[in-house]
């Protein structure tokens, strides 16, 4: 760029001043100073400092069939690297009991990752005891323009501290789900059943799907339903809970605030759980398969329903969802997975409120967890958004003002192909599908078919119900973690060691007083009252 003369005392001084300053910055020969980075609209301040080259290590959620590819085809850690000046190691696995295990195993070597995202309960465990630092000075709207402007609310954050301490941060999220049952509609056609509309018609699918041969092999190896409880948990995907008025974690009724699992209605659900199991309709594993083990089967052509809150799960231009992989793992050319929720018109499930947290280790060094909350917010940007959600533009995608349109070709040849890698990358949105009208950006797919469109226009006539408006967290002393372990003890122990579920009144009572449960929600209904301005009640009695 040509500079203007200029004769003036001022201008020199200030030359003078900017080469001091330069040579007096930490140097090694160039090997630790990054190029300057010119600061672009919405992006951290901090992002445009020269700064001394750090390692980074993250432990991140993300798909265990997704995997990095050589470095030479990681278009994302190569920008990260020129543009932060680190060296980012992720490591990632999907998230559930193994996730959980490797970090604390990690916890307990020393070898904790600089920055780890983690359940909401478990947070709090790891906040009590010490493993997670302050992040009163990082996670700020200075520090995190983007964070703040398109995703979390300072009262979102506030709301979502525990143990009067600010050592988490939620991810991104939007209050949209699009929790669905998706049912084997080519062998709906094939046994002459329609789509199911009630509860009664969806167990009558399940009986069909298990006895009359949906897939026309011959063989009795097909289930009506089936879902992934870890080896411990009653899963929400069971529709008993949808059948019984059951709907979220957490509801309110009546200016009263319900604990849905710890409701005394869980005694029917039990028992219509029980029945269910009784007549051998649901995949016998369904206890023991780990996380996402229920989809695996159903991409194998053994089971025709499956819960899923993928959105896009049954599109044609997925390549990991379920209606792309069935078609390969199976090799039937009418695979045809379609929407149907039983609770489209009551209600499947309620608004989303901030969920699971990032956390980081309290053995970071300043500089290391000042640099992760950079890159953080950079990912919360329309820039970083971009390229770990569609990949380089002009070569992976065309953009045309504010339209964006994937190159096909190219994205599979660079990304599906090299391990689906941007989903690794994207984690810290990646839930955040179509939410690209934060940016006001108009995403042009010719990949989306006319089927897809469908399914979207279909999910979107779900009925929600209003959250409960507020993050809830506990107080010192308060033991969620131990009521729930407890809670789901029982519930496996009335559905396969007793005869039927009238046991459930009394560890219900137990439950909330033995296990602190009338404290817990009580505390939680406090909450709510004083985001919501009603008096909100929890009736442990009710």
């Amino acid at each position: 760029m040509r500079m203007k003369k200029t004769t003036t005392i001022t201008a020199v001084l200030l030359a003078t001043a900017l080469i001091a300053a330069a040579c007096s910055s930490k140097s090694d020969g160039g090997t630790n100073a990054s190029p300057s980075v010119s600061a672009k609209a919405g992006e951290s301040p901090a992002a445009s400092v020269k700064k001394e080259k750090l390692a980074l290590t993250w432990f991140v959620n993300a798909a265990n069939s997704s995997q990095l590819p050589a470095a030479d085809k990681d278009f994302v850690k190569k920008a990260i690297a020129e543009k932060f000046n680190v060296d980012l190691k992720l490591l990632y696995m999907a998230s559930g009991p193994d996730y959980l295990s490797k970090i604390n195993t990690m916890i307990a070597s020393g070898d904790i990752p600089d920055l780890f995202y983690m359940d909401g309960l478990e947070s709090v465990k790891y906040i009590k005891d010490g493993i997670a630092r302050e992040l009163t000075n990082l996670v700020t709207p200075e520090a995190m323009p983007n964070y703040f402007k398109y995703w979390i609310t300072p009262t979102d954050l506030k709301q979502y501290q525990v143990q009067n301490v600010f050592k988490r941060a939620p991810v991104p999220y939007t209050k949209k789900v699009s929790r669905s049952y998706y049912v084997r509609k080519d062998w709906l056609d094939k046994l002459g059943l329609k789509m199911p509309e009630t509860y009664d018609e969806m167990v009558t699918v399940m009986k069909a799907f298990t006895e009359k041969d949906p897939d026309g092999n011959g063989k009795n190896d097909t289930f009506g339903f089936s879902t992934s409880g870890n080896g411990t948990t009653l899963p929400f995907d069971f529709p008993e809970f949808i059948k019984n008025g059951l709907v979220g974690d957490f509801v309110l009724e009546n200016d009263q605030f319900v604990d849905v699992r710890t409701d005394i209605r869980m005694q029917k659900v039990l028992d219509d759980v029980r029945k269910l199991l009784a007549m051998n309709v649901v995949d016998p594993d369904w206890l023991l398969n780990k996380s996402g083990q229920h989809i695996e089967k159903a991409t194998q052509g053994k089971v025709g329903i499956v819960l899923s809150a993928g959105g896009n799960d049954a599109y044609d231009n997925n390549a990991n969802g379920l209606q792309v992989k069935t078609k390969a793992v199976t090799g039937v050319a009418n695979v045809d997975w379609q929407p149907f929720h039983i609770g489209a018109k009551t209600g499947t499930w309620v608004e989303l409120l901030p969920g699971n947290p990032f956390l980081i280790s309290s053995k970071t060094s300043e500089e290391k967890a000042k640099r992760s909350i950079e890159i953080l917010d950079w990912l919360a940007s329309e820039e970083g958004y971009l390229l770990t959600q569609y990949g380089i533009e002009g070569v992976h995608y065309k953009r045309n003002g504010k339209q964006i349109e994937r190159i096909e070709d190219a994205y599979k040849r660079d990304v599906l192909d090299n391990g689906n890698f941007l989903s690794i990358y994207n984690w810290f949105v990646n839930f955040v599908q179509g939410q690209t009208d934060k940016f006001g950006l108009e995403i042009i797919d010719k990949s989306i078919t006319a089927r897809d469109k469908a399914i979207s226009e279909k999910l979107k006539t779900y009925k929600l119900l209003p959250s409960v408006g507020t993050s809830l967290t506990i107080k010192e002393g308060m033991d969620l973690a131990t009521l729930r372990k407890k809670m789901s003890e029982y519930h496996i122990q009335i559905l396969f060691k007793e005869k039927d579920a009238s046991n459930w009144p009394q560890y219900r009572a137990e439950l909330m007083n033995k296990y602190g449960g009338k404290n817990i929600f009580g505390y939680y209904a406090e909450q709510v009252t004083q985001a919501s301005g009603k008096s909100i009640k929890f009736m442990s009695d009710n």
